[in-house]
């Protein structure tokens, strides 16, 4: 643990996400993080590490800067960084958006936001992969105008097929009966009433509909990277999903993660980055195509993602690479790491019992090699620190964990498509 380094992080998010980068400074350093919230979440209740501060509607402008500019003013006298740091897609782009301002006070390890609109919305995404030769799932957009009009709606491709909304931080307001993060389409009244139901309840922005990539989530990959503010890719660190959240409001949070190593993911997504003059965290979500043994990137995410923990679970302390970058300013010197090379130092990560992991992840050789972890007791969760706990905050977290059990008793289907070893 390195100690005495004077510096102030502060979170913008109460979510897993935050304890886990909570927990993260906490290992590394000893310190306790601020956090401001709009509303309190259950990973970071009860905490003694974090220190959370809510304002109702702080997700959204004009709250959001109006409670900034009064937390601006309480740091203006501060000598050491306060580095801050977004929990969630909505506080990367509100950052962003007022990155002219924040700066003044805060260090902000995020693009500018023009870039930022060119990633965030998958639309624009998938015209950058274009452009810099990232594959990804053939896609059709999908427009309101062609929705009113009834222009255009045909399907393309063989069902089933995906459909995901282009505009991930407006899709957080929208709200209706079978609502998901993404849908898998498997016909055409499907299809319409999917449609229909997203447009009549106030959605504006495009939807994506995708060639669906057969297999279920072992075939998922998961990579983060933190890239310094020269612009230089410094850590990556790959991920191999085996298991995601069924419940529709969740699907594709991933709960269980085994670590993994491929020197071209990386070499690919490094060269992408390093190009695009990029900044900070980066999440990428792809998925294994058995039919031209590729992997298909479906998203960036401006941040580290939800279960990102397991970066710092394997060795790669998430927190870390900020205060080397902008604290100790150490980071520059040093060689890219790239993750996970060493199976020997592999940990499985959960956000699941073991009793569900063991029950509902599909019968593989990863399956087998997890298994092997979790009976040498190399596995660890975000949420289950033992410098952090209290009965409050141990009831609490089993009784978090526990709801996955009717969670996949309801929701879960299980996925009979062919899973290769990638």
């Amino acid at each position: 643990m390195k100690q005495n380094l004077e510096f102030t992080p502060i979170l913008l998010g109460s979510d897993i996400n935050a304890y886990g980068m909570a927990r993260s400074f906490y290992e590394a350093y000893g310190k306790r993080v601020k956090a401001f919230a709009a509303v309190p979440l259950a990973p970071t209740r009860y905490s003694k590490i974090i220190d959370l501060e809510f304002h109702n509607g702080f997700e959204e402008d004009p709250v959001f800067i109006n409670v900034m500019t009064e937390v601006a003013k309480r740091y203006a006298d501060h000598q050491e960084p306060v580095i801050l740091i977004a929990m969630g897609d909505g506080y990367a782009e509100l950052i962003a958006k007022h990155k002219d301002f924040l700066e003044k006070t805060f260090v902000c390890p995020y693009i500018d936001y023009d870039l930022l609109r060119q990633l965030n919305n998958k639309e624009n995404f998938y015209k950058v992969c274009e452009q810099y030769n990232l594959p990804y799932p053939k896609t059709k957009v999908i427009s309101k105008t062609m929705y009113t009009t009834k222009t255009d709606l045909d399907v393309p491709f063989e069902f089933p097929v995906a459909l995901k909304p282009a505009n991930s931080v407006e899709w957080l307001d929208i709200h209706f009966e079978g609502r998901k993060k993404a849908f898998i389409i498997h016909d055409q009244a499907e299809y319409d009433e999917v449609v229909t139901k997203i447009y009549e309840n106030g959605y504006n922005s495009d939807l994506i509909l995708q060639d669906y990539i057969p297999g279920d989530d072992s075939n998922m990959r998961v990579l983060n990277a933190y890239v310094d503010q020269n612009h230089q890719v410094k850590m990556m660190c790959l991920g191999h999903p085996l298991l995601e959240d069924p419940t529709p409001a969740a699907i594709g949070n991933y709960v269980a993660i085994l670590p993994e190593f491929n020197q071209e993911l990386y070499d690919m997504v490094q060269k992408f980055l390093e190009d695009i003059n990029y900044t900070g965290f980066a999440n990428f979500d792809m998925k294994y195509d058995r039919r031209d043994k590729t992997f298909k990137i479906f998203e960036i995410n401006l941040r580290q993602g939800r279960s990102s923990f397991f970066v710092t679970l394997n060795g790669y302390n998430l927190a870390s690479y900020l205060v080397d970058d902008y604290v100790t300013h150490t980071l520059s010197d040093r060689a890219t790491v790239y993750g996970n090379q060493n199976k020997a130092k592999h940990m499985l990560w959960l956000g699941v019992p073991t009793k569900v992991f063991k029950r509902y992840v599909a019968d593989n050789a990863y399956k087998q090699e997890a298994l092997e972890l979790i009976d040498t007791n190399r596995y660890g969760t975000t949420v289950f620190y033992k410098k952090d706990m209290s009965l409050k905050r141990w009831v609490l977290l089993k009784y978090m964990f526990h709801n996955y059990v009717p969670r996949y008793k309801e929701y879960f289907v299980e996925n009979k498509g062919q899973n290769d070893e990638q």
